[in-house]
């Protein structure tokens, strides 16, 4: 089992992002933290002791070094920490100290994430993002500094405008950072995002996209990290356990506004309002959610999406004879081999089609 808790604060708003998140403002911080450890409380069984932690956002390195200390002494009074292997902290340069890095390190997180982006001062002007490159360099620093076992480094392709040479750039400056894992995003337009207003409309450059994905893959496998999953890089192994067992689609809980868990083929959303959500636990209430429930097929159909994106492949249970002779066409065109005990794997060819491929396996 595993455990998300979404922290919704940002400094500013990017025009790409499509999660549910805000600026401070007045929120009450404290009372917030708090009532993200009594839903804890309510939601999860006494005792449970997830394998991974994951503190995603909004940009969770916001929280004071008091809060997050209130947040994770509430929350111990539920979880059982002591045999999570990963817990994984999201944090954008520029927004902590050596002295939050040194708290983090203390209270156990394995794991940083930092929502760098690009290596071009433009590209981050463009993206809204309030660090510079040297800050980028001087946090991953900071991290090493402090202890923290991993450092990953999130990176954007095929932004607006964006070139094949600064997308090159951006790797070379990223891979002298020598982090543990780098995660590359090609950007889509989302729904309800400044960007998608201003650029939905043009659409991705498909050529575009393909130059970008393929120049990661080959700089960084080059550069000794394993391409382990369409979007992210690991060294030595220093892949991001829990991010895999969503990939593999095992459950979780989620805690905190518009976080999402899926406990028995139950899928549940909470509100996406701080305010409700934290008035409600401040009453000893669950805040208002919605829920699903995933049927055999639906299940399949998610799993399908999912696990191709991995090199550990689709596993043989969940390919069926009529998919056959389309497995068949993937093989004669390249976009993916079988391995001895049937599962299927992607070629990079076919990861470029991954979509597409998951359609194709639904009959």
């Amino acid at each position: 089992m595993h455990l998300y808790v979404h922290i919704p604060f940002c400094l500013r708003i990017c025009p790409y992002c499509a999660f549910y998140k805000h600026m401070l403002g007045r929120t009450d911080l404290e009372g917030f933290v708090k009532a993200v450890a009594e839903e804890a409380r309510l939601r999860l069984p006494q005792g449970y002791a997830p394998e991974t932690i994951y503190f995603g956002g909004g940009t969770p390195s916001l929280l004071s070094p008091k809060h997050l200390d209130i947040l994770v002494s509430g929350l111990k009074k539920t979880v059982d920490f002591s045999r999570v292997k990963e817990w994984s902290f999201e944090s954008n340069p520029a927004t902590f100290t050596t002295a939050k890095a040194e708290q983090w390190a203390t209270l156990g997180i394995t794991r940083v994430s930092l929502g760098a982006q690009s290596f071009e001062p433009e590209l981050l002007k463009l993206l809204g993002r309030t660090h510079t490159p040297q800050q980028i360099e001087q946090s991953v620093a900071m991290l090493r500094t402090a202890g923290i076992p991993q450092v990953n480094i999130d990176l954007m392709f095929s932004l607006p405008g964006q070139t094949l040479k600064q997308w090159q750039h951006t790797l070379d400056c990223a891979i002298a950072q020598s982090p543990d894992h780098i995660s590359t995003y090609n950007l889509t337009y989302e729904e309800d995002t400044a960007f998608f207003d201003a650029f939905g409309a043009e659409g991705n450059d498909e050529e575009s996209d393909v130059a970008m994905f393929t120049m990661a893959d080959t700089m960084l496998t080059k550069a000794g990290y394993r391409h382990y999953e369409i979007s992210n890089f690991a060294r030595n192994d220093h892949i991001s356990h829990h991010n895999l067992a969503c990939w593999r689609g095992e459950d979780y809980y989620g805690l905190g506004p518009g976080a999402y868990g899926t406990i028995n083929a139950t899928r549940y959303r909470n509100t996406e309002d701080t305010t409700a959500y934290t008035a409600a636990l401040k009453n000893g209430k669950l805040p208002d959610f919605s829920q699903e429930i995933i049927s055999p097929e639906d299940r399949r159909t998610e799993l399908l999406g999912l696990r191709l994106r991995t090199d550990e492949g689709l596993p043989a249970a969940l390919i069926r004879p009529e998919n056959a002779n389309f497995i068949d066409m993937l093989q004669c065109e390249e976009l993916a081999t079988l391995s001895p005990e049937g599962s299927l794997h992607l070629t990079l060819k076919g990861r470029l089609l991954a979509d597409e491929i998951a359609v194709g396996l639904l009959n």
